[in-house]
């Protein structure tokens, strides 16, 4: 993929999750079975980006401990654990469909830009961690760096409480939904 997808990627990243969200509202049909495995499985998600959030100084250092010690991208990795969550919740395959393209089209070209950009912003550091740390799927269960702790300031200055407050929006709207019919 090229750069300008690369930079398209990374410019219409949220417009486009705003556009699944919104071919959610018109397709999502939850059923209480559905809506508490897609819950449970968007949780562990948003959990897995809460934890990250709270062991990452942006810009600042470089994260290779608590989540980031299996996976270099544990905000991704979760944002997809919700995405599917959310799809199964909803009871759409469409919706599946959508939330994969968005991760295939979208996410990817900004992940491996990120990645270009952390290798340039901490060099040798960074390839040395890149090497021992999987792109997204964690491949082992020991961690090879120490944890940082988990810092609420942090969590707090990342913003995470935003996606917190998009979970539980997610789940009002679907009992709702699931309710109304």
């Amino acid at each position: 993929m090229g750069r300008s997808h690369e930079e398209w990627a990374t410019r219409f990243r949220v417009p486009m999750g705003f556009v699944l969200g919104i071919a959610y509202l018109v397709f999502a049909q939850p059923t209480q079975t559905f809506l508490e495995a897609g819950g449970a499985i968007a949780l562990l998600g948003l959990a897995l980006r809460g934890w990250a959030a709270g062991c990452l100084d942006k810009n600042h250092n470089l994260a290779t401990g608590g989540p980031y010690a299996y996976t270099r991208n544990p905000l991704y990795l979760g944002s997809m654990l919700i995405g599917a969550g959310f799809a199964l919740a909803g009871r759409s395959w469409l919706l599946g469909v959508g939330a994969l393209a968005l991760f295939a089209l979208v996410y990817w070209p900004v992940i491996r830009r990120e990645e270009a950009f952390l290798r340039q912003e901490f060099g040798e550091s960074y390839c040395r961690y890149a090497t021992q740390v999987s792109l997204l799927f964690p491949l082992r269960l020991s961690a090879p760096h120490p944890d940082p702790p988990f810092r609420w300031t942090q969590y707090r200055k990342n913003r995470e409480y935003e996606a917190a407050l998009g979970y539980l929006a997610g789940l009002v709207f679907l009992t709702l939904k699931m309710e109304l019919r």
